[in-house]
């Protein structure tokens, strides 16, 4: 038995070896493929092709790899903005690129501050006599917009483009609240601060409907201006005031129509398209494939174009997303993490910091938080310049407030200048359900907040009187940094959202131009000659993972269609609601403090999983039941 029990031991401690020895090959070889980057040696001369399969942002989110793969949906793609600009820059002065395609068969869309920066770049391609080539099967407002940029809009002919213009319908819940017995408790300062009327109205109040009708009606202006200057032939009036008869002069054929009416240049499926653009690019080196011709990828060229870092250095911190308490982000404005990378910052040798607020705020005590940290470089003596995106607005102007000078453009959606806090009680639930409390108390505060028996009038008092509190607070700071008087203030306050040329007039912001602009000043406040300085963005490092994880989902969800045809875009609309839904019941139930958030601000799509969507829509319906 001795001799057996050796052997067995042996054994044991063979597989234990060989289980380990297979575990630290496994590790390796995942490490090898995590620490894994473009080849820039994959650039060859033909054409760069972009491929915007998801959404035009300021900042990258980060993935939760285990959330991500425990769901099997791969998150949305994510494509900064300044990358983007980047790689066009750079093609435009690279003999090896001769020509540009633009892929919009899976875009999902971006800010209109990002698609007009990003259509700039394009026409910088242009300039320098390189064409521009988009293709898609159905094209939207965004794609549109992008698209107009180009030299030459091809389209499937299976396919169609529409304009729908900016605004759309909202959910209202007080009838479904009173169904429930749900009492949400509405504490806000602000006319029209709107961002409470779902929980508290059945429709749009007239003050919100206001707001609504200049806040989209500069924007829809912009865009229109935009894209009528790319594409002068544009018959735009015909697509959005005339549609039924521009339709039917093509017999319902949605890809004459666009043609007909100057949306599209060419119609021709992706072989055809594919042929044309080798004409101009040349032949692919070996494959065969029809449709097939010279092609650089998207990453590789971004791998290889990075540009370089000379002279002083100026930060640039990113405050993308929604302000929240904590370390979340990025794609999520933490506040403390935000504040921890300002203030890590501190021993740099920064020369001047930019703070680029793409943001429709959140949080006050995170909003807060980022504005300290911001004070504390400033504190320096070094220039700090504030540069609008899409959004910066309630929370998103309690940071901009910090900066020396403030940088909007046209399109951007600022001001709402409002705070509110929503909080449900349940007692009228309870009371239907056959539950009733009851109890002693020493003060009118004993026990409360009680979010089933519902709040004393002395809570009511004391939570209005602080947000009231917060309000006065963000006039006073709002008077003290843009040296204006506080009933001005108040006046264009309110919670009411501004467009940028709007903002401009009102001296809430000082001037227009983007991020390059902001950059620009701060160099000059600096003393910096041109070429002698670089922007350095903090914290802006992307996990290794993040590619992988999304091409592992993408790989075993099979997801490889496009967005398909008109009919596809319409149906993609019922996870929009769905999407909806959520945020509102999410808003309503995470008790948040008092926040600074712009909920009626237009914002792009991001990520999200239809699994969370169908999980609180089934919550809803249990409450139904």
């Amino acid at each position: 038995m001795s001799f057996a029990g050796k052997v067995w031991r042996l054994l044991v401690g063979i597989k234990d070896g060989l289980a380990l020895l297979f575990l630290l090959l496994f590790f390796a070889m995942l490490f090898a493929v995590l620490s894994a980057r473009p080849n820039p040696g994959m650039v060859r001369e033909g054409a760069l092709v972009i491929e915007l399969d998801g959404t035009i942002v300021e900042e990258r989110s980060e993935i939760d790899p285990l959330q991500a793969l425990l769901s099997q949906e791969a998150p949305v793609s994510e494509y900064p903005a300044r990358e983007l600009i980047q790689v066009l820059d750079s093609a435009a002065d690279d003999d090896r690129i001769k020509a540009v395609v633009l892929d919009l068969s899976r875009f999902v869309g971006g800010g209109q501050v990002h698609l007009q920066a990003v259509g700039e770049a394009i026409d910088r391609v242009r300039k320098a006599k390189k064409p521009v080539l988009s293709f898609a099967i159905a094209y939207g407002d965004d794609a549109m917009m992008l698209a107009s940029h180009a030299s030459e809009i091809w389209l499937d002919p299976m396919g169609g483009a529409v304009v729908a213009g900016p605004g759309g319908s909202h959910l209202y819940y007080a009838d479904l609240f009173k169904k429930l017995g749900v009492n949400a408790r509405i504490y806000r300062v602000g006319t029209y601060k709107s961002a409470v009327e779902p929980y508290m109205l059945n429709s749009m109040s007239d003050a919100a409907r206001e707001n609504y009708a200049a806040l989209y009606g500069a924007l829809w202006e912009e865009w229109q201006a935009h894209v009528k200057a790319a594409r002068p032939s544009l018959d735009l009036d015909q697509v959005t005031r005339n549609t039924v008869e521009w339709v039917q002069t093509s017999s319902g054929d949605l890809a004459k129509a666009a043609l007909a009416a100057g949306l599209v240049d060419e119609l021709g499926d992706r072989v055809k398209f594919g042929e044309h653009v080798a004409e101009l690019a040349g032949e692919h080196p070996w494959e065969n494939m029809p449709g097939s011709y010279a092609t650089t990828e998207y990453k590789p060229y971004v791998a290889d174009t990075a540009p370089g870092k000379p002279g002083k250095t100026i930060g640039v911190i990113t405050v993308a997303g929604e302000i929240v308490d904590g370390d979340a982000g990025p794609g999520v404005a933490g506040g403390t993490r935000i504040a921890d990378l300002l203030d890590d910052a501190l021993d740099d040798d920064l020369a001047g910091l930019v703070v680029r607020v793409d943001s429709p705020g959140g949080s006050v005590l995170a909003s807060e938080e980022i504005r300290q940290a911001i004070l504390r470089q400033k504190a320096r003596g070094i220039p700090v310049a504030v540069s609008m995106g899409n959004l910066a607005a309630s929370g998103g102007y309690w940071v901009s407030m910090a900066g020396d000078r403030i940088f909007a453009e046209p399109e951007t959606v600022t001001g709402s200048i409002g705070v509110f806090a929503v909080i449900p009680t349940f007692e009228g639930t309870a009371s239907r359900l056959g539950v009733n409390a009851d109890g002693f108390r020493t003060t009118p505060l004993s026990g409360q907040p009680d979010l089933v028996a519902g709040f004393t009038p002395e809570v009511d008092a004391i939570l209005q009187g602080s947000v009231e509190s917060t309000y006065s607070k963000f006039i006073a700071l709002v008077s003290e940094n843009r040296k204006i008087s506080p009933e001005e203030v108040d006046r264009i306050a309110q919670g009411r959202v501004w467009d940028g040329g709007s903002a401009r007039q009102l001296g809430l912001v000082d001037q227009f131009g983007g991020i390059d602009d902001a950059l620009g000043w701060v160099a000059k406040q600096a003393k910096l000659e041109d070429g002698n300085w670089h922007a350095r963005y903090l914290g802006a490092s992307v996990s290794p993972y993040d590619s992988l994880v999304r091409q592992l989902l993408r790989d075993s969800s099979g997801e490889t269609e496009t967005n398909g045809d008109l009919f596809a875009m319409v149906a993609r609309k019922q996870g929009t609601v769905s999407a909806s839904i959520k945020q509102d019941f999410e808003r309503l139930m995470g008790l948040k403090g008092v926040q600074a958030l712009c909920l009626e601000c237009p914002r792009p799509a991001r990520t999200g999983t239809a699994a969370s969507t169908q999980n609180w829509i089934m919550k809803l319906a249990a409450l139904l039941n």
